[in-house]
């Protein structure tokens, strides 16, 4: 039977694993994760059963947005190790049969790139400048910005640059928007795409990828809506989603096809469910994200939903879909199982709220949301297509929400006073637990090293990988268990078909997949009182049967 990693388009039904590397593990005692971190834990990957590593930005970077704000694109952070280290962790990941996946930030960069420094020397209407989303701000010496526009990170989205000028950046204002217009842009990321496909990367990550096309000319900016609403795609749509960015991708396609096998991406997308399969398609990057079970409350309508919506826009691209719970810029799901579920919006305002103060706003219920979290990830691995980890879930860790204010690194802590911030997406990106007797928790190598680049909690030391290797019952042995039983039985044929199984009421979900000896796998996910399961071996259960039946809060794989 050929292995999923075997074939070429492995992609399609991956468990790929996001490494954020400044908090994986840390090699040289400087408080911040590294490459070589990377290599150092493979087999912990290895073990684990991913078959992807996805590494969020390496990069050089001020690190003003977690790397999200490059300054060199085909280089490593010297914090963060050098290419040959880079080259060293992929030959590592491909020994131990894991692909390599990066990041990459082609929105904006940072206001220390080479062309940045170069648009600012260089003056209006020059062809340096042309490579950015520069505007002459409004009044007589242009002293107002050109229009409302905000940063998604809060404040305006423009910035003076002392000549009558702005620039736009729709995120932090260390992160300038490059002007996907010019030709320029456009092939020197092709170099970049290439540069590291050459160096041993099966495929990319693309970060806001619906936002590369803009329209800042059609008409003057003053029309233009303050705030345009992602959720409002198309033509009328300046930033997000517009049509254009599609020819983008398909000049990208055309890059990723010189390789063998070609190689794949996955767009950040944050789109309206019926356009991401045109980001998925098989002529553009390949596959989306599809961010609906990270946005649902635990819910069996809003669960179905997003399951639904998923598997049909996967039918439409002719490719796969991606399931997600959790990543670096959610709070993680462990925790927002934990807390009051209320209805869509509200229940991410809710969790925003808790964040903000704390913690405290509300009781955070962390064995009902372990025991979700275990529930959600059984019936997320039994789906068709790829699924996305976030580092730590497989160790059960939830929201650090008590960061003091001035150790936060987010922008998004940083850019409103703190009565209307968030406290950011710090809370998710605290550094992971290795050994629950050292004093950062094994996060640093060195005997000698400087605190963790963000504080670790007292209550880690449950969670850590050490601790959690000797008992049986613990989350890591439950994601190790549940990943085998996947590979073994679902992705080793490559089909993704599925089929809902009838007899159940509206709060149990249930669907059927053929399994690779032939037989058949039921998911039961559970979410109100205790069910019956269907004849057959009850494989793998998230949490223990009462008198045979499955308990609310709880998913089963029976087999037959």
């Amino acid at each position: 039977m050929t292995r999923n990693n075997e074939r070429e388009d492995w992609w399609k039904q991956a468990v790929v694993y996001q490494v954020y590397p400044r908090s994986f593990y840390d090699t040289d005692g400087d408080g911040l994760g590294d490459i070589r971190g990377v290599t150092a834990r493979m087999d912990y990957l290895r073990d684990l059963g991913v078959d992807a590593i996805w590494l969020s930005p390496f990069y050089p970077s001020p690190l003003v947005d977690g790397g999200y704000d490059v300054a060199n694109y085909r280089d490593v952070d010297p914090r963060l190790g050098t290419l040959a280290d880079f080259d060293e962790m992929a030959a590592a990941a491909h020994a131990a049969g894991i692909k390599v996946v990066v990041d990459i930030v082609p929105n904006h960069t940072s206001t220390e790139h080479e062309w940045f420094k170069a648009a600012l020397a260089a003056g209006p209407g020059s062809p340096e400048r042309d490579r950015y989303v520069f505007r002459r701000g409004r009044g007589e010496h242009g002293e107002l910005p050109p229009n409302g526009w905000r940063s998604t990170f809060g404040g305006p989205g423009w910035e003076p640059v002392g000549d009558g000028e702005w620039y736009l950046h729709l995120f932090a204002v260390e992160q300038a928007d490059l002007n996907w217009g010019n030709p320029e842009v456009r092939e020197d990321f092709k170099r970049t795409l290439r540069f590291w496909s050459d160096r041993g990367a099966d495929g990319f990550r693309i970060d806001v990828a619906h936002a590369l096309a803009k329209d800042l000319d059609s008409r003057p900016l003053d029309e233009w809506p303050d705030d345009p609403d992602q959720d409002q795609p198309g033509a009328e749509n300046p930033l997000w989603d517009r049509p254009e960015v599609h020819e983008i991708y398909r000049e990208w396609r055309q890059v990723f096809n010189e390789y063998e096998p070609p190689r794949f991406a996955v767009g950040e997308a944050w789109v309206v469910p019926e356009h991401q399969w045109m980001y998925a398609s098989t002529d553009e990057l390949g596959q989306v994200f599809n961010f609906e079970l990270a946005k649902a409350n635990w819910m069996a309508d809003e669960m179905r939903r997003a399951i639904e919506e998923g598997l049909a826009a996967a039918e439409r691209s002719g490719s796969t879909t991606t399931w997600v719970l959790s990543n670096h810029d959610v709070v993680r799901h462990a925790t927002r199982y934990g807390l009051p579920q209320v209805k869509s919006a509200a229940h991410h305002q809710l969790a925003n709220d808790w964040l903000l103060r704390d913690g405290r706003t509300y009781h955070e219920d962390r064995e009902l949301g372990t025991r979700r979290a275990r529930a959600a990830l059984l019936m997320e691995l039994g789906l068709p297509g790829s699924v996305y980890l976030y580092q730590g879930e497989e160790l059960g860790l939830f929201e650090v929400a008590d960061i003091p204010w001035d150790a936060l690194e987010d922008p998004q802590a940083h850019m409103t006073a703190h009565g209307d911030a968030l406290k950011g997406r710090d809370g998710c990106r605290v550094p992971l637990p290795w050994e629950a007797e050292k004093d950062d928790f094994g996060f640093s190598a060195p005997e000698t090293h400087v605190p963790a680049h963000l504080p670790q909690p007292a209550w880690f030391a449950g969670h850590a990988v050490d601790a959690e290797e000797t008992d049986e019952r613990s989350m890591l042995h439950f994601y190790r268990r549940a990943l085998a039983a996947r590979a073994e039985l679902l992705t080793a044929t490559g089909d993704t078909s599925l089929a809902w199984a009838d007899g159940y009421d509206d709060q149990v979900i249930a669907y059927r997949r053929p399994t690779a000896d032939g037989r058949v796998l039921t998911s039961v996910t559970n979410f109100g009182a205790a069910v019956e399961l269907p004849a057959g071996e009850v494989l793998l259960a998230s949490a223990p049967l009462v008198n045979g039946r499955l308990p609310p809060d709880a998913t089963a794989w029976v087999i037959r």
